[in-house]
């Protein structure tokens, strides 16, 4: 069974920056990995995602060129640099693995086979 742990949130300043890490057990070097995003009252979103190598990734516009997303499969954990933060991106945010980049991307309920429990990023003004 595999577990995703996520760790690295925390409260920052407008243009800071912050690194989350998902600690993943049971075997997730064959999965696509993604992060997501979910703030009160609204569906959770897609933030980035890295196919199984680590050769292949995907944003959504909103993060494209401030996030990165990388993972270190001997160590089994995933990582989501986040730069230039800003208030809009506070949110609880959520490691996950499943079968592609792209069904992450649009959230396919097919393509996402477990989810951590998530970890609050919080982004003052």
């Amino acid at each position: 069974q595999v577990q995703l742990v996520e760790s690295g949130g925390g409260l920052v300043q407008a243009g800071g920056s912050l690194r989350l890490s998902c600690a993943a057990s049971g075997g997730t070097s064959s999965y696509a990995m993604g992060w997501f995003r979910q703030t009160p009252g609204k569906e959770r979103e897609f933030v980035a995602a890295v196919n199984w190598s680590g050769g292949s990734t995907y944003y959504a516009d909103s993060v494209k060129g401030r996030f990165t997303i990388s993972r270190d499969n001997a160590k089994n954990t995933v990582y989501l640099q986040m730069n230039s933060l800003k208030p809009e991106d506070t949110a609880v945010y959520y490691c996950a693995a499943g079968y592609t980049v792209q069904a992450m991307g649009v959230m396919d309920p097919y393509g996402i086979y477990y989810w951590g429990k998530g970890t609050l990023v919080t982004v003052s003004s």
